[in-house]
């Protein structure tokens, strides 16, 4: 089993930024990465739904020699994960609660902003995992948190457009209500979002005057990571590191292979072809 691959999947390209992470850390693995974008965005659809399209995503992956499953994707986490330990025997680890415990070492005791999808704002997944993370309650973490939607980024990132006149303006419109409740920390819930990370500092610098370092700075977290933290912590509680190797990637999409191989680059920090095409 040492010698499996670790898989990977998102509802898009945006898993991608926690593949790279677990690519830096861990060169020796073999990654198999999915992204459904046949059905993208997850964020948009109903818990049930997301349930049943993450395990058939997972379905995909077991088809392939993997000792893990990473959900890359903070919906399918927020909804999906307990349903996955219960669908398959290998070891599922999701993105909610390292993102938690990232948020609460960076913050200073201002509040704690979630940027998410819809439907990871709805599933109040990050206020529960910050309340066991603090032993507080979930009330007083709704108290210490403030959590609003980002629909359009996921789309926008996907167009591949991190730096473009479009998402700056976006970006303007999510930051306002974080910067003016004074958080100083800012959890990137999707992960899709990290990799518009520069242009969000940016923003925040020219058009709110918050820069990093200084009294009234915003530290934008993700848990790219922390999540590789817990698959390193797991690979060697289970004696499943790699042997000594340049590790093998695969990447599958179920729409538009051309157009992931494409974008995929930007968010992978590297060449992601051959894309294959998959049907779920």
């Amino acid at each position: 089993m040492h010698r499996a691959a670790i898989g990977i999947f998102d509802s898009g390209i945006g898993g991608l930024t926690v593949a790279r992470e677990i690519a830096r850390r861990l060169p020796h693995e073999d990654l198999i990465y999915l992204g459904d974008t046949a059905r993208l965005p997850y964020g948009t659809k109903s818990a049930s739904t997301v349930v049943r399209y993450s395990e058939r995503a997972v379905d995909l992956l077991c088809r392939y020699p993997i000792k893990a499953v990473v959900i890359a994707c903070n919906t399918a986490s927020a909804h999906a994960l307990e349903a996955l330990r219960s669908h398959t025997d290998l070891p599922v680890l999701g993105v909610i609660d390292p993102g938690a415990k990232a948020a609460v070492r960076a913050n200073a005791g201002g509040l704690i902003g979630i940027m998410a999808t819809e439907a990871t704002v709805r599933s109040r997944a990050y206020q529960r995992a910050i309340a066991r993370e603090l032993a507080i309650d979930e009330a007083e973490a709704d108290r210490r948190c403030l959590a609003i939607p980002a629909p359009l980024l996921v789309p926008l990132a996907e167009e591949g457009w991190v730096n473009h006149a479009v998402t700056r303006l976006t970006l303007e419109t999510y930051l306002a209500p974080f910067v003016e409740r004074r958080c100083d920390t800012l959890v990137l819930g999707c992960t899709h979002y990290p990799v518009m990370k520069p242009l969000m500092r940016q923003v925040l610098a020219e058009r709110f005057g918050v820069t990093e370092g200084a009294e009234n700075s915003i530290r934008l977290v993700d848990s790219a990571e922390t999540v590789t933290d817990e698959l390193e912590a797991l690979l060697d509680d289970q004696k499943l590191r790699a042997p000594q190797r340049d590790g093998r990637y695969s990447f599958f999409c179920t729409d538009a292979p051309e157009r992931f191989g494409r974008v995929g680059t930007t968010f992978f920090g590297g060449d992601v072809a051959p894309v294959f095409a998959v049907d779920l």
